[in-house]
């Protein structure tokens, strides 16, 4: 074991930090699905100018607000629990606000975590 799992793992227990990976992971996907589906139909909007998507665009854009909310949340607590520097919370955390950032993020962070547990 590592000097860097063996730190990690004294301070939480793996399956704690595995269900909060998972929560991660999770709303990772969610959040990129819905800032894709955002920026695509904002784009069709604009250029294809197709009108009646105006409510529909709110709507997803709020349901990206909450979910951004939510991978913000979840990304402090794996941070916390990984203790990881703090420019890796800004760029793990900015990635679910640029699209397809956010796919990119949960891939490293999944290996880095994976990895520093030893699994």
């Amino acid at each position: 074991m590592t000097e860097t799992a063996a730190r990690t793992s004294a301070a939480v227990s793996r399956p704690d930090v595995l269900r909060t990976l998972f929560w991660y992971r999770m709303l990772a996907f969610a959040t990129g699905i819905a800032l894709l589906t955002g920026t695509t139909a904002l784009i069709l909007k604009s250029l294809a100018h197709v009108p009646h998507m105006e409510p529909g665009t709110g709507l997803v854009w709020l349901f990206h607000g909450w979910l951004y909310l939510a991978y913000v949340v979840v990304t402090a607590m794996l941070g916390l629990k990984m203790r990881w520097p703090l420019h890796r919370y800004a760029v793990v955390m900015a990635a679910g606000m640029i699209p397809t950032a956010s796919f990119i993020a949960e891939h490293y962070v999944n290996r880095d975590v994976r990895r520093r547990l030893g699994l």
